[in-house]
C-alpha cells in the first residue's frame, strides 16, 4: 500500500516558515514527506533538513520521495519529543525553522491492520510505533473503569464517556474485546439511539482517545514545545498544525506564555520576576484552510496552523 498524505495547509505553512535557501529545518513528523519534499526542494547545498518519524512505514516512504535531495536530508526514526537531543547529538545547536503536523496520516488510517480507523475490522491496535508494547487493546482491556471513563472523557470529549466506559468493563468480562468492530458494536449499545443519528460516528471520539492515550500525544506536545523553541536560531519559526481542540489549546497556551512569560501580579508597575520573552506569535488567531483545499480534502476541515517566531537578538 502507497503511504498516501495529503499535506495539510502546506503552502501556509512553507511561507510562514521563511526557509532561507542554507538554513537548517526540522520537520518532526514527517509523514510521506509530504511539506519535507517542498522544504528540501528549496534548500541550496548549504541548507539541511532533519526528518524525524516513528512510524517505520513514514521512514520508507519519506525516504524514497526525498531521494532526490538524499544529500541535504538526514532522516531519524524517533518520536519528536525526542527531536532536539537527537540533532544536538549531530553537533546542530540550533536551527531556522520547525514544522509539526500532528495529524494522524491518511496512510495510517486507511491502513486496515493498524487499527486507528473504525471503519474497517481489524485487531485493536493504534500504535504509530510498532516497536511500543502498549496497544489500544490492552488499554480497552487492562485499564479500570475510571481509567477509560478519564481517557474517553478527556481526550474524546464525549458526554457518554461514563455509560462508554461501563459497557467496555461489563462486556469485558465475558471476553476480551479484540477487534475494532467488537469495540463499535459496545460504543453503538452505551450511546442513546436519538443521540447516534448526529455528529457523526458514534465511535469516533472514543477512537480518537485511544489513539492519543496509547501514543501519550498530548503529553509529548506539552514537554516538547519549550524545548523547540529554545532550539530555534534568532528569527526562525516555528508551525504547528493541530486536528482538535485539545491539541490546538496547547500550542495557542503554550505560544503565548513564551511570548509573554512575566508572571508578576498585573498591580506591579515593572516587572520583578524576571522571565523574558522568547519571541513572538505571529498567528493571533490560526490558519484555516482555503475552500479550495477543504473540497479537495474533507480531512482538512479541523485543521490549524499556529506560528511563533523566535525573538531577534
Amino acid at each position: 500500500m502507497d503511504f498516501k498524505h495529503y499535506s495539510v495547509l502546506l503552502n501556509e505553512t512553507i511561507d510562514n516558515l521563511n526557509i532561507k535557501p542554507d538554513g537548517i529545518y526540522v520537520d518532526g513528523t514527517l509523514g510521506g514527506a509530504g511539506h519535507s519534499s517542498h522544504i528540501a526542494a528549496k534548500l541550496s547545498d548549504g541548507g539541511r533538513l532533519f526528518g524525524i518519524d516513528q512510524d517505520e512505514d513514514a521512514i520508507k516512504a519519506a525516504s524514497e520521495r526525498l531521494r532526490p535531495y538524499e544529500d541535504k536530508v538526514t532522516i531519524i526514526r524517533d518520536n519528536y519529543e525526542n527531536a532536539v537531543s537527537r540533532i544536538k547529538e549531530l553537533g546542530v545547536n540550533e536551527v531556522d525553522g520547525i514544522i509539526l503536523d500532528l495529524g494522524v496520516s491518511s496512510f495510517q488510517l486507511d491502513n486496515e491492520e493498524r487499527g486507528f480507523s473504525y471503519r474497517y475490522d481489524t485487531p485493536l491496535d493504534m500504535r504509530m510505533d510498532r516497536r511500543q508494547e502498549l496497544t489500544a487493546r490492552e488499554i480497552v482491556n487492562e485499564f479500570s473503569e475510571m481509567e477509560l471513563f478519564h481517557i474517553i472523557k478527556n481526550y474524546g470529549e464525549d458526554k457518554f464517556a461514563k455509560n462508554i466506559a461501563k459497557h467496555i468493563v461489563a462486556n469485558r468480562k465475558q471476553k476480551p474485546i479484540e477487534t475494532t468492530f467488537e469495540l463499535n458494536e459496545i460504543i453503538k449499545a452505551a450511546i442513546p439511539a436519538r443521540m447516534r443519528e448526529k455528529g457523526g460516528h458514534p465511535s469516533k471520539r472514543t477512537f480518537q482517545a485511544l489513539r492519543i492515550a496509547c501514543n501519550r500525544e498530548l503529553e509529548v506536545l506539552e514537554n516538547s514545545l519549550d524545548g523547540m523553541i529554545d532550539f530555534l536560531a534568532p528569527g526562525g519559526r516555528i508551525c504547528v498544525i493541530t486536528f482538535h481542540s485539545l491539541e490546538d489549546r496547547i500550542v495557542k497556551n503554550n505560544f503565548r506564555k513564551n511570548e509573554n512569560p512575566c508572571t508578576c501580579p498585573p498591580e506591579i508597575p515593572i516587572c520583578v520576576c524576571g522571565k523574558k520573552s522568547k519571541g513572538k506569535v505571529i498567528t493571533r488567531k490560526p490558519i484555516l484552510p482555503s475552500e479550495k483545499e477543504l473540497e479537495e480534502n474533507s480531512r482538512s476541515k479541523s485543521a490549524k496552523l499556529r506560528v511563533f517566531e523566535k525573538i531577534t537578538k
